[in-house]
């Protein structure tokens, strides 16, 4: 699974990856620990150009009866897709990326849980694959909600857990994007594992265990295992 993540860039820095517009009324702060039920940035094509904005971690989708799902959808596994019935109509029309420059995972060591961070090896953006659906709450509210999707594990991160995020190629991201693309074998073919040649990953505190923690500490390598 994915469920934890960093992305500790600029907004210049997310401006420049994916040629957006400046968001008049967001800011970017250093996000060191995000985790699943908070709103996190996200970027979809309007049909013109990319736009950033913010969904809420954990999918919910438009046909729910109430929005307590989503603490359970926070992935969606590339292999089965197309078989959920959350998942297979929101391939076609909903895509989203999820911009980070790390993720989390817990290696065995032992009794313990060693955290690591995976990055990638010149510390750059990546785009994490995802999927999005509004909600409409009885209250009238409507909850914009996503979904990170994983895949099996490349040779790194299997010696760490046995499921990373999708991470697509920058040359994918655009077709990612397309809202006019709705070939969904073509699509379904990017949902592949990262080249684990590409990227690094190395131990840190167990404070990011704890969500409230979210400063540069957690990004610290540590130099002795648990």
């Amino acid at each position: 699974m994915c469920g934890r993540y960093t992305i500790v860039v600029t907004m210049e820095e997310l401006m420049l990856r994916y040629l957006m517009e400046l968001p008049t009324n967001r800011y970017h702060t250093p996000r060191y620990n995000v985790a699943p039920m908070q709103n996190i940035l996200a970027i979809v094509h309007d049909g013109e150009n990319n736009r950033l904005g913010e969904l809420r971690w954990g999918l919910v989708p438009s046909w729910a009866s109430d929005d307590r799902l989503g603490s359970k959808m926070i992935n969606a596994r590339a292999e089965t897709i197309l078989e959920k019935t959350s998942f297979k109509t929101l391939i076609r029309r909903k895509r989203a990326i999820i911009p980070a420059d790390g993720f989390y995972e817990w290696k065995q060591a032992g009794d313990k849980k060693q955290p690591m961070r995976i990055t990638m090896k010149d510390g750059s953006i990546f785009s994490m694959a995802a999927l999005y659906d509004t909600w409409n709450a009885p209250d009238g509210r409507k909850i914009s909600t996503c979904t990170i999707i994983t895949t099996t594990p490349n040779n790194l991160v299997s010696d760490i857990h046995d499921r990373m995020p999708v991470i697509l190629r920058p040359e994918d991201e655009a077709a990612w994007l397309d809202r006019g693309n709705d070939d969904v074998e073509k699509l379904t073919s990017l949902l592949t594992p990262y080249s684990a040649n590409a990227m690094k990953a190395y131990p840190v505190s167990p404070i990011v265990g704890n969500v409230k923690n979210d400063t540069a500490e957690c990004i610290e390598e540590q130099l002795t295992m648990l």
